[in-house]
């Protein structure tokens, strides 16, 4: 068996860190399943033992994250931008108009799709301070014939990230969830549908998570493509055509992980302590390290800071991959530098990270 004599310190923004124990697991697994003689990966998805991995994944999710039972959970190919179009296509009707609160780069993509398929509107937005903020709750003003209110929990390129959820007065909140699911606890009875691309916190890209509320699930109009309407997936245990049969286990995998380490209370205090350790060092850098998010929206999850140069930047990048760092170059469209540390990303990085810019800004500072 291979044996990693030393692992990168992964703060990639996705695909992102995976748990060790659980690729370990995988690749103890990966020939010969269970004794089957074959990879999951070769098995058909009509058998019993794969049969039995998909049902797993969707009762620990929703053990995990207190699914009420009026609620599906779904497993989806296509990812997140792929229900930035569904969304629409099954829940809003004519004459209805979708609400969408305005949070970046993500935000954006998915209200984009949705006026490809009838009315959206923007009910609240921050763009005026370049998204470094969640908008207040209170401002976010719904139209009176609201289809749902979608929100993006947590922005990945800008590095904000709800705080508390907005009371919608009985129109179905919609949430993506891609960046920060399962990072803590939350009320799923709040919303009509969750969802999320599972190559951040929950397993390797190709599946999709979707938990829609019982009467979302069951209004798909009949006139758009099968593979894009909810009921079928509900009908059909989410293997109406062949899953993503090896994504679906690491899910399961990675699932069981994260119960063993205590559940998702659990993994809310380990991400803010190590989290923590990196905001602690961006305050208190005298201002050699900026944050860009406004402190009261900082994500658990994606930490987005600047230098004072861009040159120094640039350098910082260089000096840290030659350090065994990862994914520290903050994303194309807005430039400096993140750290992204959703809850694979051991204690251990953030500590090294710590380090790293303590010992950066001695040298350039």
């Amino acid at each position: 068996m291979y044996t990693v004599t030393k692992r990168a310190y992964n703060f990639n923004a996705g695909p992102a860190a995976l748990p060790l124990e659980v690729l370990q697991q995988a690749q103890e697994q990966f020939v010969d399943y269970h004794g089957a003689g074959m990879s999951i990966m070769e098995m058909s998805h009509r058998s019993a033992l794969y049969e039995q991995v998909n049902n797993e994944a969707r009762e620990l999710l929703r053990e995990l994250f207190g699914i009420p039972d009026n609620y599906h959970v779904l497993l989806l190919q296509g990812g997140a931008s792929t229900q930035f179009a569904s969304i629409p296509m099954n829940l809003l009707q004519s004459g209805k108009t979708a609400a969408y609160v305005m949070t970046g780069s993500w935000a954006d993509k998915a209200y984009k799709e949705a006026k490809l398929f009838g009315e959206a509107a923007i009910a609240a937005s921050s763009e005026s301070d370049k998204f470094n903020r969640i908008p207040d709750l209170s401002s976010i003003v719904l139209p009176d014939n609201a289809a749902y209110l979608h929100i993006t929990s947590n922005e990945t390129i800008e590095g904000t990230q709800y705080q508390a959820y907005p009371d919608t007065a009985g129109v179905p909140l919609i949430a993506d969830m891609s960046s920060d699911i399962l990072c803590r606890p939350v009320d799923v009875s709040k919303f009509g549908m969750i969802y999320a691309g599972a190559q951040k916190n929950l397993g390797p890209s190709g599946v999709t998570i979707a938990i829609v509320r019982d009467d979302l699930a069951a209004n798909s109009p009949k006139t758009i493509p099968t593979m894009l309407r909810y009921d079928t997936h509900v009908k059909n245990d989410s293997l109406y055509n062949t899953p993503p049969s090896f994504s679906v286990y690491m899910v399961t995998l990675v699932l069981k992980w994260l119960k063993a380490k205590g559940g998702v209370a659990a993994m809310e205090q380990f991400n803010r302590d190590k989290t923590k350790l990196i905001y602690d060092m961006i305050d208190n850098s005298g201002g050699f390290y900026r944050g860009f998010a406004n402190p009261a929206d900082r994500s658990l999850m994606n930490i987005t800071f600047r230098i004072h140069s861009e040159e120094l930047e640039k350098l910082f990048v260089k000096e840290s991959e030659a350090a065994g760092f990862v994914g520290l170059k903050g994303h194309r469209s807005v430039g400096g530098l993140r750290a992204s540390t959703y809850n694979a990303v051991p204690l251990e990085s953030c500590q090294a990270l710590a380090q790293f810019m303590a010992e950066f800004q001695k040298r350039h500072g």
